[in-house]
């Protein structure tokens, strides 16, 4: 049965290839990915899709359903590119200045659409299927925005799938965990106001770069003094921006942030300290804090029968040997995890991208997807979609 599948993939492999090329170079970003779901959306059409467009603006879900069944299954794949530029040498280069697709989202479409295609000419299961592509993963709300729009209300779904390739894991396996996989991420601004003054007069003033910088300090004491050593957590100060002049004592600095943790209790945790620790530090000095919360993605979690049964499905497919249920933890961060806080019956996967010597990962300018990992990748959201919906 599976065996079929991969033969049929294989058989498409250079098409796919060819049209990942294409999206790697007319990369778009979160939220202006308009020609890559322009070809999303026409593809689909072309194949009996039911295509709906305009959630979180450039999103795209196709739907098919077959049968009789009241099953629905959905699988998602993320659109958009980094803001950077690349220098992988490749011949399909991003031809954008500043953006590229960085981490393999090119390859993600690719590999859905291909399977799309082969769902839609064998018609192989009973059912209803959604497949989501969503804009801005890398701003880490797009999946938010989404749901916010009615995702699920509008395309409601029994179980949720999505997966990204992995550089530095082994080429072409697929690696699952149950639980809580990759952090949550918040962005958060501080805002601290003094008094301006002369450089030569502090006594008149009250110097908010030097609150600020006492603030960094205080932060770095929260993971080590108020989460166990036991759980993960980070608190990375990013930027912080005061003045410009030797001579001017700062009336305004501002920092932010970059907040990860993989235990929600303990990003409740993170998010309370944050703002009792800067603004009783800016306190002391006479001066005051604002913390304002950006945003933020929760902790992703996979739900355990669903992370089972893809895991048997992987297995089923391509043997025990390619499939791994001990990933680690990871501290990126997904906006998967929004769909799956809002269906926890969900499963994101890795696959493997290859470990040689030299291999670059994702978001480094000599980044490119792995085209070998297409055949597989596409092969078993097919394979899953029979199972599911037998």
């Amino acid at each position: 049965m599976y065996q079929g599948i991969l033969k049929a993939i294989a058989d498409s492999e250079d098409k796919y290839v060819k049209l990942r090329h294409d999206i790697h170079q007319f990369p778009e970003v979160g939220f202006s990915e308009t020609r890559t779901s322009d070809l999303v959306a026409e593809m689909l059409a072309g194949w009996g899709y039911e295509v709906h467009r305009g959630l979180a603006k450039t999103g795209v879900v196709g739907t098919l359903k077959l049968g009789n069944s009241g099953k629905r299954l959905g699988i998602r794949a993320d659109m958009d590119a980094l803001p950077m530029t690349e220098n992988s040498g490749k011949p399909w280069s991003s031809t954008v200045p500043g953006k590229f697709h960085g981490c393999g989202h090119d390859g993600h479409t690719a590999i859905l659409l291909c399977a799309a295609e082969y769902l839609a000419r064998t018609r192989n299961f009973d059912g209803t299927l959604h497949l989501i592509f969503q804009p801005a993963e890398e701003l880490l709300y797009g999946g938010k925005v989404m749901l916010d729009d009615g995702l699920f209300e509008k395309f409601p779904c029994d179980a949720i799938f999505a997966m990204h390739n992995m550089p530095g894991f082994r080429e072409g396996e697929f690696f699952f965990r149950d639980g809580a996989f990759m952090a949550s991420s918040d962005t958060l601004h501080i805002e601290v106001s003094g008094v301006g003054g002369h450089g030569a007069i502090p006594e008149k003033a009250i110097d908010a770069t030097l609150v600020a910088c006492h603030i960094g300090t205080a932060l770095q004491s929260i993971v080590s003094r108020n989460v166990s050593p036991f759980e993960a957590a980070v608190i990375t100060i990013g930027s912080i921006q005061s003045g410009e002049a030797p001579n001017i004592i700062n009336s305004k600095a501002l920092m932010k942030l970059s907040v990860r943790s993989l235990n929600p209790t303990v990003r409740l945790l993170l998010l309370k300290r944050i703002g009792e620790v800067a603004q009783l530090q800016a306190q002391s000095f006479g001066a005051t804090a604002e913390v304002k919360h950006v945003n933020g993605s929760p902790v992703l979690v996979n739900g355990s029968s669903a992370t089972e049964f893809a895991v048997q499905v992987a297995r089923d497919v391509f043997g025990p040997d390619k499939v791994h249920t001990d990933a680690p933890q990871l501290p990126g961060s997904e906006d998967f995890a929004f769909m799956l806080e809002a269906n926890p019956n969900g499963c994101y996967m890795l696959i493997g991208s290859g470990d040689e010597p030299g291999y670059c990962m994702v978001h480094n300018p000599g980044y490119d997807f792995n085209d070998k990992c297409l055949v597989p990748a596409a092969a078993y959201w097919c394979a899953i979609t029979e199972s599911y919906l037998k």
